[in-house]
């Protein structure tokens, strides 16, 4: 066994747990044991639980924004096809992944942990709202999408994508329909409103793509 491959399986067993039990139940014997190490090992390469946490955020979901703003600034389509680009990215990175969970884990136990809490709104929230807001100004600019209220439009392509994620960890639990939902179905009906709202009045679809192409 590969010493370097540790820090990534201890980073694995950690995000399992965390989606599983949640932050405060999970202990830090638990994550070395299913990594297959001891917790002095563990403490090695993560001098706590919280700094365990911050890795595992960092591998799965906040260290992808450099990749996803540099896909942002290289992207040669309409803003039609980057925001279909977007909202497949998450679910493809994220969204049908087990980082899923930690959006649910953050509201369910973040007025617990204000430290956690304002990390996450430091390192996800923020640059993730910052990358949906370049989209629709792009799409302002060029006379693709009509003039909006920012702040409030970037809650419209947000909110369901974490919907989506509430439901596949705890709403679906409790309703039928949420846990039969198909992720396919519901970002392309969620592409189709969104580009019913935005799209601005007689501009041309410079993509090609109608509502429904998804």
């Amino acid at each position: 066994r590969r010493k370097d491959a540790r820090p990534g399986e201890l980073l694995d067993a950690a995000l399992d747990l965390f989606v599983e039990k949640g932050y405060a139940a999970t202990r830090v014997e638990e994550v070395a044991k299913r990594a297959g190490v001891s917790k002095g090992t563990l403490f090695l390469y993560f001098p706590s639980k919280e700094d365990l946490f911050k890795a595992v955020v960092r591998k799965n979901i906040s260290g992808r924004f450099a990749e996803w703003d540099q896909e942002i600034d290289e992207f040669a389509g309409s803003s039609r096809e980057m925001l279909h680009f977007c909202l497949h990215s998450w679910w493809d990175r994220i969204g049908a992944t087990k980082a899923s969970g930690i959006p649910k884990l953050m509201m369910s136990e973040g007025h617990n942990f204000p430290e956690l809490a304002s990390f996450y709104q430091h390192e996800v929230m923020r640059p993730g709202s910052a990358l949906i807001e370049r989209v629709l100004r792009r799409g302002i600019d060029r006379g693709e999408f009509r003039p909006m209220d920012l702040q409030y439009g970037v809650l419209m392509v947000l909110a369901p994508l974490l919907f989506l994620a509430m439901s596949k960890h705890s709403l679906g639990t409790c309703c039928d329909m949420l846990a039969q939902l198909d992720p396919s179905q519901f970002l392309a009906a969620q592409y189709d409103v969104l580009i019913s709202g935005f799209a601005l009045a007689g501009a041309p679809n410079l993509s090609g793509m109608e509502t429904g192409d998804i």
